[in-house]
């Protein structure tokens, strides 16, 4: 897929996970895009109203015109947005894709945002698949280091080093979470698999 075509499709799943919960203004629909999903803080109404006319379109949502009475009459109708049955079930089938792309950087974070409308297995997959992901790139990443270290300077290595640290961090948290979904919801537990704390 595409950048900009799975930023389209995050964003929908964005759009349609919030109204999923009530409808909203597109002003209101946009700050909640912005001030829940950190994936979102920049979002533009550029971005955000052709999605939604797209969702309109295919009919996942609806349009509810207000007019205003009295003086204010002439003022354009705000526009609610509302989710359709439809919209309702394409939710959940989105939900629902547990595959690799729900575990990228720009993916992760949105789904995770809707985790509490998922299921339990596809909350697993989607935490193991993105754990593997981390690890990769840790892996990736500790070796290329032991590859450069003396080729680098000091604000470089410190970068890296930085870099290695957070993903690290991020690796701990997705155990803990895969652990407790573990234990909450009756999965075999396996063994989970530990980052090393010794850096190469």
């Amino acid at each position: 897929m595409a950048g900009t075509s799975r930023r389209a499709a995050v964003l929908e799943l964005a759009v349609l996970g919030l109204l999923h919960e009530s409808p909203l203004h597109g002003y209101e629909l946009r700050k909640r895009l912005s001030g829940v999903l950190g994936a979102f803080r920049a979002v533009s109404y550029g971005s955000l109203y052709p999605c939604l006319r797209s969702l309109v379109e295919r009919g996942w949502i609806t349009e509810l015109h207000e007019s205003t009475p009295g003086a204010l009459a002439s003022r354009r109708a705000r526009i609610t947005y509302e989710l359709t049955a439809e919209g309702k079930e394409q939710f959940q089938t989105l939900l629902g894709q547990a595959g690799p792309a729900a575990w990228e950087d720009e993916t992760f974070d949105v789904h995770f945002a809707f985790f509490g409308r998922a299921s339990s297995d596809v909350r697993l997959r989607i935490l193991e698949g993105r754990r593997s992901r981390l690890e990769e790139r840790l892996d990736t990443a500790r070796a290329a280091n032991r590859e450069r270290r003396e080729r680098i300077d000091a604000y470089t290595a410190e970068l890296h080093r930085h870099g290695l640290e957070s993903t690290e961090r991020e690796v701990r948290w997705l155990n803990e979470l895969i652990e407790t979904e573990r234990t909450a919801y009756g999965h075999e537990t396996t063994s989970t698999n530990s980052i090393d704390p010794q850096h190469d």
